[in-house]
């Protein structure tokens, strides 16, 4: 799409697709090519979030009053819609966010999968009945949903993160005011979009874009809005989930990490490393499940080093577009700023540069947010690089001398969200999995992703409140409420 034809885009409140209150708009441009403008887009002011939750307010009883398994059957409608126009989706979330198309492709299958999944708990929103110690008496409990509730997601997966929120919440029977990261609206626009065509009624659904730093915290403290889900950063994770807390709201936050893979002597090398490579650099290390620290086993540090910067050096680097691309740029100019000042960092604490390094350049990458695939090796636990989410296509290289110091060495950080040991030693497999300090543990698999109906979630300053996805997300998006019948004869 040409700069100069850019579409814009609206806010959904309602029902409808109007404009916001504040009449300005803001641009989004290719992260590969930033001179093609994507959309422009609604810079939402606080009547607009006012006019949002007061929609999703007035159609909070028809939702909840309409059967779980009729809520199901807009869901099932949905993933139809999501079939017929997969491929525009993956393509929107390659041009937005700038992720490898076949990345963009796992990430829309990713989305309908959590959608499948909640429609069918549609029909399985169990509560469960007991004996009673009084005569005459039944007790059973129930789900109803929460109300209006917030959903605050981010740049990285503009579809699947606002899926697996919306999709629990709507089955539980919530309405729901969605706030996309400001950087990443277009795919939110066409999620909405699917929904408004599977039948959604209004006011169920509604959409603002813009500034979180503008319509955020009046999003989190009105008092309509029931429970707040948030994924993004640490520190604005933390504010949310205090403020939420003051005002006795539902809260949940997904926030960074800084996952380690453990790669012990015994390992199966060549799965080790491949996976390493993919977990490091796929979605150029923009994944709060990105392996971010490869912590090896002594006698075959150097060899799995050297391994790692020649598989890296193999890389395709370019527009995600190109189907044979590896790596493609950074989503924005801030992510390749920081990502290259942290390579700095790095290079300054004493870290020794394997591979890469600095921003690309050259006919292909001018025009581009793109930074080398990186490898520092000789880190150590107190250097920043070792530390802090990057975000970005930098792997630290840590050695330990034995399973005890690996495992030691992998929870010298805040954060806890995903980790992974390679070791064909059962034993140590187990005593991995019982000593390490992260939410989601893998043995001889990458620290990527996870199962829709499996929870997701990190401990530490990964994650706060209930677990995302499977049980736990309806867990989250419902109250259970006690009944006690007394039906003796009067």
């Amino acid at each position: 799409m040409s700069n100069n034809i850019a579409v814009s885009y609206q806010n959904h409140i309602d029902g409808k697709w109007v404009d916001s209150e504040s009449k300005r708009e803001y641009p989004i441009i290719n992260p590969a090519h930033k001179d093609q403008v994507i959309g422009n887009f609604q810079l939402s002011d606080i009547e607009d979030t006012n006019n949002a939750i007061t929609a999703a307010s007035k159609a909070s009883s028809l939702w909840a009053n309409t059967p779980a398994p009729a809520r199901g059957q807009i869901l099932y409608k949905s993933l139809e819609i999501f079939s017929r126009r997969f491929e525009e989706l993956a393509r929107t979330v390659t041009e937005e966010e700038g992720k490898p198309i076949n990345d963009s492709r796992g990430e829309i299958r990713r989305a309908m999968n959590i959608i499948e999944y909640s429609a069918g708990e549609g029909r399985r929103l169990f509560g469960h009945t007991t004996p009673s110690e009084t005569p005459n008496t039944m007790a059973y409990t129930t789900r109803r949903p929460l109300g209006v509730v917030a959903l605050i997601t981010p740049w990285n997966f503009p579809m699947a993160i606002p899926a697996w929120k919306l999709a629990p919440a709507l089955i539980c029977g919530n309405t729901i005011v969605l706030k996309p990261a400001s950087g990443t609206p277009l795919s939110a626009v066409k999620l909405v979009e699917i929904f408004e065509e599977a039948g959604l009624p209004p006011g169920v659904l509604n959409l603002i874009t813009g500034s979180g730093a503008a319509i955020g915290n009046h999003l989190v403290e009105h008092p309509e809005v029931n429970a707040v889900s948030f994924t993004g950063s640490t520190e604005i994770g933390t504010d949310i989930y205090a403020r939420g807390a003051r005002l006795l709201k539902k809260v949940q936050c997904e926030m960074g990490g800084k996952n380690a893979v453990i790669v012990l002597a015994d390992a199966d090398m060549d799965k080790a490393l491949a996976s390493i490579v993919q977990g490091a650099f796929g979605s150029t290390g923009q994944r709060c499940t990105a392996t971010s620290r490869a912590i090896v086993e002594a006698s075959v540090y150097d060899q799995v080093v050297d391994q790692l910067a020649l598989k890296t050096s193999q890389l395709k680097i370019g527009d995600g577009l190109d189907e044979t691309v590896d790596v493609s740029p950074l989503s924005s100019a801030y992510q390749q700023e920081k990502v290259l000042e942290y390579i700095g960092i790095g290079t300054e604490e004493g870290a020794n540069l394997v591979c890469g390094g600095g921003a690309l350049s050259g006919d292909l990458y001018d025009n581009g947010f793109y930074v080398e695939p990186t490898i520092f090796s000789d880190v150590t636990t107190d250097m920043r690089i070792a530390q802090e989410e990057i975000f970005g296509p930098v792997l630290t290289a840590m050695e330990a001398h034995d399973i005890e110091e690996a495992i030691s060495v992998s929870n010298q950080v805040q954060f806890g969200l995903s980790s992974s040991i390679y070791t064909r030693d059962i034993p140590k497999a187990f005593q991995y999995i019982n000593t390490v300090e992260t939410g989601m543990v893998h043995v001889n698999a990458p620290t990527l992703g996870g199962e829709v109906h499996l929870p997701f979630g990190g401990l530490k300053s990964s994650g706060v409140g209930q677990r995302e996805q499977g049980l736990e997300g309806i867990n989250f998006f419902s109250e259970v409420l006690t009944a006690y019948i007394d039906y003796a004869e009067p």
